[in-house]
């Protein structure tokens, strides 16, 4: 099914509470300019719990949306069919819409890809920090990259209970820990605190890739005295990753198959990102 085409004008926008600092609508803008694509993209504030509400009234000349905190939830709920990372995950960053929206999580994708860009392509063992949305796409990515065990350090034992389920449903065993205490060795970490977190965690010895997936501190600053510089993955990464996955969904509809000329396209994107925030160009 091809979603987007050359010529025929649709709508799209990124959803979420707040949303003005999402770089979605760069992205994504970028991506139509090189597919030569009609899209009107733009941010739509969606307070927790309207998400459902803001769908029903949306005409046919939408297409889809990009869906960010704290709405990846309610996405999944909402969607009619979901693809296999967000129903292991029970969030959805992707919907296409339609008589029902089919959702996706690119999210996952998106880790994957800033581990691989990093030159990381597998894993053993690895680690998170904080156990919010994003932890359990984290949790997801890390055993796609052939992780047996991970680290999972968090304020409330509580909030882990849902990781150690998944774990299990992904055969990966999940150990929960302190947010003060130092994790252990890994071959891949990834931090899921937000940028106002008020702990940094402390690692036994650092890992070899450790992905800071806040982009609103997306230099990885607060982990600079935590590990390498090489082996400090910029937030921005995994924006970019995900998004073209997703650019892929609204151009094609689906997320198997890559886009026309993508290496262009995701060189665009990369491009219109480091415009609008310094990411380096490579």
């Amino acid at each position: 099914m091809t979603t987007g085409e050359p010529g025929a004008s649709r709508r799209l926008a990124v959803v979420g509470w707040p949303i003005e600092h999402s770089l979605s609508p760069v992205l994504h803008g970028a991506a139509a300019r090189e597919l030569g694509l009609d899209w009107r993209y733009e941010r739509r504030p969606v307070r927790e719990g309207e998400l459902a509400g803001f769908v029903d009234v949306l005409d046919r000349a939408w297409l889809g949306l990009s869906v960010t905190a704290p709405l990846k939830l309610e996405a999944a709920r909402l969607a009619g069919s979901l693809d296999e990372r967000a129903r292991l995950t029970g969030a959805a960053n992707t919907l296409v819409l339609g008589t029902r929206p089919r959702g996706w999580n690119t999210d996952v994708g998106g880790i994957v890809r800033a581990f691989a860009g990093s030159g990381l392509e597998g894993a053993e063992t690895g680690a998170i920090a904080g156990a919010g949305a994003t932890a359990g796409s984290a949790l997801v990515a890390l055993a796609e990259l052939g992780a047996a065990r991970v680290a999972v350090a968090l304020r409330s034992p509580a909030k882990g209970e849902a990781l150690v389920a998944l774990g299990e449903r992904l055969g990966v065993e999940v150990v929960l820990q302190p947010l003060e205490a130092p994790l252990p060795a890994v071959d891949a970490a990834v931090s899921t605190l937000p940028a106002a977190a008020d702990v940094v965690p402390v690692f036994a010895h650092p890992p070899s890739r450790l992905l800071d997936a806040d982009y609103a501190r997306a230099d990885g600053s607060r982990y600079r005295d935590a590990v390498p510089a090489g082996a400090l993955i910029d937030g921005r990464e995994m924006l970019l990753g995900q998004a073209v996955l997703q650019a892929r969904i609204f151009t094609i509809g689906h997320v198997d198959a890559p886009l026309p000329d993508e290496g262009r396209v995701a060189a665009a994107m990369r491009s219109a990102l480091a415009a609008a925030t310094g990411l380096e160009e490579s």
